[in-house]
Protein backbone atom coordinates (compact mmCIF):
# COMPACT_ATOMS: atom_id res chain seq x y z
CA UNK A 1 0.00 0.00 0.00
CA UNK A 2 1.24 3.45 -0.93
CA UNK A 3 -0.07 6.73 0.49
CA UNK A 4 0.09 9.81 -1.70
CA UNK A 5 -1.50 13.22 -2.13
CA UNK A 6 -4.85 13.41 -3.89
CA UNK A 7 -4.27 14.24 -7.56
CA UNK A 8 -6.48 15.65 -10.30
CA UNK A 9 -8.36 12.76 -11.83
CA UNK A 10 -8.80 10.86 -8.55
CA UNK A 11 -12.29 12.25 -8.00
CA UNK A 12 -14.27 9.65 -9.94
CA UNK A 13 -12.72 6.66 -8.19
CA UNK A 14 -12.95 8.42 -4.81
CA UNK A 15 -16.64 9.25 -5.39
CA UNK A 16 -17.40 5.63 -6.29
CA UNK A 17 -15.52 4.42 -3.20
CA UNK A 18 -17.46 6.89 -1.04
CA UNK A 19 -20.84 5.77 -2.40
CA UNK A 20 -20.12 2.04 -2.13
CA UNK A 21 -18.60 2.31 1.34
CA UNK A 22 -21.52 4.29 2.73
CA UNK A 23 -24.11 1.94 1.20
CA UNK A 24 -22.32 -1.29 2.15
CA UNK A 25 -20.47 -0.58 5.41
CA UNK A 26 -22.65 2.05 7.06
CA UNK A 27 -25.81 0.08 6.24
CA UNK A 28 -25.50 -1.73 9.57
CA UNK A 29 -26.05 1.54 11.47
CA UNK A 30 -28.24 3.68 9.19
CA UNK A 31 -31.54 3.17 7.37
CA UNK A 32 -31.78 2.94 3.56
CA UNK A 33 -33.36 6.42 3.56
CA UNK A 34 -30.43 7.85 5.56
CA UNK A 35 -27.90 6.17 3.27
CA UNK A 36 -29.68 7.55 0.19
CA UNK A 37 -29.35 11.16 1.36
CA UNK A 38 -25.80 10.70 2.72
CA UNK A 39 -24.41 9.29 -0.53
CA UNK A 40 -26.77 10.07 -3.38
CA UNK A 41 -24.59 8.83 -6.23
CA UNK A 42 -25.09 12.18 -7.94
CA UNK A 43 -22.00 14.27 -7.47
CA UNK A 44 -20.35 17.14 -9.32
CA UNK A 45 -16.92 15.53 -9.77
CA UNK A 46 -15.19 18.84 -10.48
CA UNK A 47 -16.56 20.36 -7.27
CA UNK A 48 -15.74 17.14 -5.37
CA UNK A 49 -12.09 17.25 -6.50
CA UNK A 50 -11.87 20.97 -5.69
CA UNK A 51 -13.08 20.29 -2.15
CA UNK A 52 -9.82 18.43 -1.45
CA UNK A 53 -7.53 21.28 -2.48
CA UNK A 54 -6.00 23.70 0.01
CA UNK A 55 -5.45 21.21 2.81
CA UNK A 56 -3.86 17.81 3.41
CA UNK A 57 -5.75 15.24 1.33
CA UNK A 58 -4.39 11.73 0.87
CA UNK A 59 -5.26 8.47 -0.85
CA UNK A 60 -4.04 4.99 -0.06
CA UNK A 61 -3.65 2.78 -3.11
CA UNK A 62 -2.24 -0.46 -4.37
CA UNK A 63 -2.30 -2.23 -7.73
CA UNK A 64 -6.09 -2.64 -7.47
CA UNK A 65 -6.69 1.11 -7.19
CA UNK A 66 -7.64 3.49 -4.40
CA UNK A 67 -8.18 1.68 -1.10
CA UNK A 68 -9.17 4.74 0.92
CA UNK A 69 -8.90 8.49 1.25
CA UNK A 70 -9.01 11.19 3.86
CA UNK A 71 -8.45 14.88 4.37
CA UNK A 72 -7.70 17.23 7.23
CA UNK A 73 -7.87 21.01 7.37
CA UNK A 74 -5.04 23.14 8.79
CA UNK A 75 -7.18 23.86 11.88
CA UNK A 76 -7.24 20.13 12.73
CA UNK A 77 -10.70 19.26 11.36
CA UNK A 78 -10.52 15.72 9.97
CA UNK A 79 -13.20 16.09 7.33
CA UNK A 80 -13.46 12.78 5.47
CA UNK A 81 -12.02 9.32 6.02
CA UNK A 82 -13.37 6.48 3.89
CA UNK A 83 -11.98 3.02 3.18
CA UNK A 84 -13.16 0.86 0.31
CA UNK A 85 -15.88 -1.52 1.50
CA UNK A 86 -13.81 -4.63 0.70
CA UNK A 87 -10.67 -3.31 2.48
CA UNK A 88 -12.16 -2.71 5.93
CA UNK A 89 -10.03 -3.84 8.89
CA UNK A 90 -6.78 -4.04 6.91
CA UNK A 91 -5.03 -0.98 8.40
CA UNK A 92 -5.89 1.45 5.61
CA UNK A 93 -7.76 3.91 7.84
CA UNK A 94 -5.06 3.65 10.51
CA UNK A 95 -2.29 4.45 8.01
CA UNK A 96 -4.23 7.38 6.54
CA UNK A 97 -5.12 8.73 9.98
CA UNK A 98 -1.51 8.51 11.17
CA UNK A 99 -0.43 10.71 8.28
CA UNK A 100 -3.38 13.10 8.49
CA UNK A 101 -3.05 13.64 12.24
CA UNK A 102 0.68 14.19 11.77
CA UNK A 103 -0.02 17.02 9.32
CA UNK A 104 -1.39 19.33 12.05
CA UNK A 105 0.14 20.52 15.32
CA UNK A 106 -2.95 20.94 17.50
CA UNK A 107 -5.90 18.83 18.55
CA UNK A 108 -7.90 17.00 15.90
CA UNK A 109 -11.68 17.04 15.66
CA UNK A 110 -13.99 15.03 13.45
CA UNK A 111 -17.66 14.26 12.97
CA UNK A 112 -17.73 10.47 13.16
CA UNK A 113 -20.56 8.25 12.01
CA UNK A 114 -22.03 5.63 14.32
CA UNK A 115 -20.01 3.11 12.32
CA UNK A 116 -16.71 4.99 12.63
CA UNK A 117 -17.02 5.93 16.30
CA UNK A 118 -15.28 2.77 17.66
CA UNK A 119 -12.34 3.30 15.28
CA UNK A 120 -11.81 6.84 16.50
CA UNK A 121 -12.29 5.90 20.16
CA UNK A 122 -9.56 3.25 19.77
CA UNK A 123 -7.27 6.04 18.51
CA UNK A 124 -7.82 8.15 21.64
CA UNK A 125 -10.65 10.38 20.44
CA UNK A 126 -13.38 11.25 22.92
CA UNK A 127 -16.99 12.09 22.19
CA UNK A 128 -17.69 15.78 22.72
CA UNK A 129 -21.37 15.39 21.83
CA UNK A 130 -23.83 13.41 19.78
CA UNK A 131 -25.65 15.40 17.13
CA UNK A 132 -28.27 15.09 14.43
CA UNK A 133 -27.31 16.33 10.98
CA UNK A 134 -30.13 16.96 8.52
CA UNK A 135 -29.80 16.15 4.84
CA UNK A 136 -32.78 16.62 2.54
CA UNK A 137 -35.07 16.53 5.56
CA UNK A 138 -33.62 13.28 6.91
CA UNK A 139 -31.76 13.22 10.25
CA UNK A 140 -28.48 11.33 10.57
CA UNK A 141 -26.76 10.75 13.91
CA UNK A 142 -23.05 11.41 14.22
CA UNK A 143 -20.58 12.31 16.95
CA UNK A 144 -18.37 15.35 17.33
CA UNK A 145 -15.12 13.81 18.54
CA UNK A 146 -11.80 15.30 19.57
CA UNK A 147 -8.30 13.92 19.98
CA UNK A 148 -6.25 16.10 22.34
CA UNK A 149 -2.79 17.05 21.17
CA UNK A 150 -1.28 14.88 23.94
CA UNK A 151 -2.84 11.80 22.31
CA UNK A 152 -1.43 12.48 18.84
CA UNK A 153 1.67 10.69 17.73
Amino acid sequence: MKIRDVQPGDGGEMAELFYNTVHRVNARDYTPQQLAVWATGKMDLEQWEQSFLGHCALVAEDETGILGFGDIHPDGYLDRLYVRWDCQGQGVARALCDRLEGAVSGPVTTHASITARPFFEARGYRVVRQQQVERQGVALTNFVMEKPVTEIG
